[in-house]
């Protein structure tokens, strides 16, 4: 149950009280900051308002400041819906886990294919653990993939991105030499 408390001011041009506070109606010729209240007010489809407030009459000095107590009843969820949610929160944090493992096997690879490439008398033999790195980044993203974690082509993307920089640093040091280069020659 919510419970919303608002301030505001109480005149006979402000709130006109019918029978017994069933219903409560608001006059719109006051300041606009009171009108978005007022509007905020009218949205509240299910209402209870207290008995217990200090209202004056007419004969009497207005009060100026008080306080409306209404109760809104919350909207029951449906099961369905709740089911539903209660699903879409499993899915969430299961793709969650996921995405940050292709995130970490991408970044495992990518900074050792960086010291790969600073290393200035490097063998061509290193290359074949960082081989082993993009196989298993390779077999995350693919499964990511299988289970629609990501798009198909976020994966291809990715697995592009590995191989690119990988025939980079081949490339970098000698140890390939691009196929192009080989036919103009």
């Amino acid at each position: 149950m919510t419970i919303a408390a608002v301030n505001c001011c109480l005149s006979s041009s402000c709130f006109t009280l019918q029978s017994k506070l069933k219903t409560l109606s608001l006059k719109s010729n006051i300041n606009s900051s009171t009108n978005a209240l007022h509007r905020n007010l009218s949205a509240l489809k299910t209402l209870s308002f207290s008995r217990n407030l200090p209202f004056s009459t007419m004969n009497q000095k207005p009060i100026h400041r008080f306080v409306v107590v209404c109760e809104a009843a919350p909207k029951k969820r449906a099961d369905s819906a709740a089911k539903r949610a209660r699903q879409a929160e499993k899915r969430r944090i299961y793709n969650k886990a996921k995405k940050s493992e292709v995130k970490t096997r991408m970044k495992k690879v990518l900074d050792a294919l960086d010291v790969l490439r600073k290393k200035p008398e490097a063998e061509a033999e290193e290359i074949f653990s960082i081989e082993k790195l993009i196989a298993e980044a390779y077999s995350v993203i693919d499964k990511a993939v299988k289970v629609g974690t990501l798009h198909r082509n976020t994966g291809a993307r990715r697995k592009s991105r590995l191989a690119r920089r990988k025939k980079a640093v081949e490339i970098h040091h000698g140890w390939y030499a691009p196929a192009a280069a080989e036919n103009a020659a």
